[in-house]
């Protein structure tokens, strides 16, 4: 698929960004895309907002799986594009566009140049929550066509374009949503005795999730309890009867998930006794770590350097949450950062990346794709 193509792809689906599960208009704008290459080469099967896309190869062994998401975010954009998003207060600000319309690249390349084995593609929705990683793979079209080894990229705005990061083992952390609802009793201003101040008891539980992190999880392990929000009450001179909090946790290891919750669950019942208020925890959307295969993350480093003209380096773990993780969990498989060269980072409503990252991943990928189809 010629540059200009892709460029424009990329710009029609930046254009549309939905949130998990809602993708319809991205859906059907893949589907049209897909329309176009020869239908004796690929099947193509969906699965709720998602599609399953499978490249029959010549002489198949195994199958070779792309993952790439499709959904955005609810931020209002603030780029400089003239093609910005149509859909306000959503916007591809993670780089989905990106990912599938490297995805179609690839994709493109083996229509056009076949391998022996089959290539899989599974465009996923929901990556940003509620999670579609798990339930596409546990679908009853991934029971007919489950991929042997899977592989996906992130998009990294601090990282040029050319370059390529990743690491054996760790990539990205466990992560969960927070969200702890307080209710105690409102009333008057004026007479706090009558009352049981939920804003009081938040603002509490608040100073005691810091103690956490430092004095239960191993200091040469890593987590961190962030609450990003908190809501309550109605008017000044109203003392609040509800609170809530929104957060979220990210750990290195499963381990120190269990004993993060395990500490909340405990403050919380706590704050139930100490303020005379009821509580209730739900943890959300939770992610699995990303933990790369070590022979094939090495054996990919090692193919990037001895086969391309890009640069590779190992990068450190992140406290980055991916579904992805799921995926890696049942099939062996890794995930790497892309190069994209922005000014501004993952999430922000500035993110402006180098578009000829795109063609830096379909040419690498294709490569690497072919290699892996040669083995045995």
């Amino acid at each position: 698929m010629i540059k200009e193509k892709l460029g424009q792809i990329r710009r029609d689906l930046h254009r549309i960004p939905e949130i998990g599960f809602q993708e319809f208009k991205t859906q059907q704008y893949l589907l049209n895309v897909l329309s176009q290459f020869p239908n004796e080469r690929i099947e193509i099967k969906t699965w709720k907002t998602g599609i399953f896309v499978l490249v029959n190869g010549i002489n198949p062994t195994k199958t070779i799986g792309y993952r790439a998401d499709i959904d955005g975010l609810p931020i209002t954009e603030e780029t400089d594009y003239d093609f910005q998003s149509e859909h306000p207060g959503y916007m591809h600000a993670c780089g989905h566009d990106f990912h599938m319309t490297i995805a179609l690249g690839i994709l493109s390349h083996f229509v056009e140049n076949p391998v022996d084995d089959h290539v899989l593609f599974l465009f996923q929705p929901a990556e940003e929550g509620p999670g579609g990683a798990e339930p596409m793979l546990n679908s009853e079209v991934a029971k007919d066509w489950k991929p042997d080894i899977v592989t996906a990229l992130h998009i990294s705005p601090e990282l040029p374009v050319g370059t390529v990061a990743t690491k054996p083992g760790l990539l990205f952390a466990n992560t969960s949503e927070l969200f702890i609802d307080l209710k105690g009793k409102g009333g008057h201003a004026a007479y706090p005795h009558t009352t049981n101040d939920m804003v009081v008891a938040a603002c509490s539980l608040v100073t005691q999730l810091q103690t956490v992190v430092a004095r239960n999880v191993d200091p040469l392990d890593s987590a961190v309890i962030t609450i990003g929000k908190i809501t309550g009450g109605t008017v000044q001179n109203i003392i609040a009867e509800n609170a809530r909090l929104e957060g979220t946790i990210r750990t290195l290891s499963v381990q120190s998930m269990d004993k993060v919750k395990e500490r909340i669950e405990a403050l919380v019942r706590g704050v139930e006794i100490g303020y005379s208020c009821k509580a209730t925890i739900d943890y959300g959307s939770m992610y699995h770590q990303v933990f790369n295969e070590e022979t094939l993350t090495m054996e990919f480093m090692e193919f990037i350097s001895a086969n391309t003209d890009f640069t590779v380096q190992e990068c450190k773990e992140a406290m980055t949450g991916e579904d992805f993780g799921y995926m890696v969990e049942q099939i062996p498989g890794f995930m790497f950062w892309l190069g994209v060269d922005s000014s501004y980072g993952l999430h922000h409503a500035k993110l402006m990346p180098d578009e000829e990252a795109i063609h830096v991943a379909v040419e690498l990928m294709s490569k690497y794709i072919t290699f892996k189809a040669t083995q045995k």
